[in-house]
């Protein structure tokens, strides 16, 4: 074999290993998108959205459902709008919960969805009322912290 026959197959196994790289980030990832003409966009209102970010996933019972379009702050009742997209084929009561979740201790952020059990389902720019915001796990510590000062200081 001369040198560019091997120039050749290394730069062929160097081109290989990098689409395989590529291929697992995007699988890891979850780059998968809900297909916008089969969704519909709903709104969900929290206090405390820790690091919620666009184009996290939107869970219900573990499956993804949709994903997170959009986050911006409501400067009259200083809350964090989110939009969330979710796919037609899950249909959600007006009564659903949302609420921002962790994966694992310190893992990304996403939304998780509880059905509630009303009849009527939720329509294309609806608004999610039953929210639950993001548990900080500074302030977790410091209430922990707080508590435990209380518990020692003389009466």
């Amino acid at each position: 074999m001369n040198k560019t026959v091997l120039d050749l197959w290394v730069g062929l196994f160097v081109i290989a290993g990098i689409a395989a790289l590529l291929f697992l980030t995007l699988k890891v990832g979850s780059m998968n998108t809900v297909n916008v003409s089969n969704s519909y966009e709903v709104v969900a209102r929290f206090e405390n959205i820790g690091g919620l970010k666009p184009r996290a996933p939107v869970k219900s019972a573990g499956v993804v459902v949709g994903r997170v379009t959009d986050v911006k702050f409501d400067n009259e009742l200083y809350e964090a709008a989110v939009t969330l997209r979710l796919d037609k084929r899950y249909a959600f009561p007006k009564d659903t919960t949302a609420a921002i979740m962790t994966s694992g201790l310190l893992g990304e952020q996403y939304i998780g969805l509880e059905a509630g059990g009303d009849s009527v389902k939720l329509k294309d720019k609806d608004q999610i009322v039953l929210t639950q915001d993001a548990v900080v796990l500074e302030n977790l510590i410091g209430h922990f912290l707080y508590g435990k000062a209380q518990e020692g200081a003389p009466q």
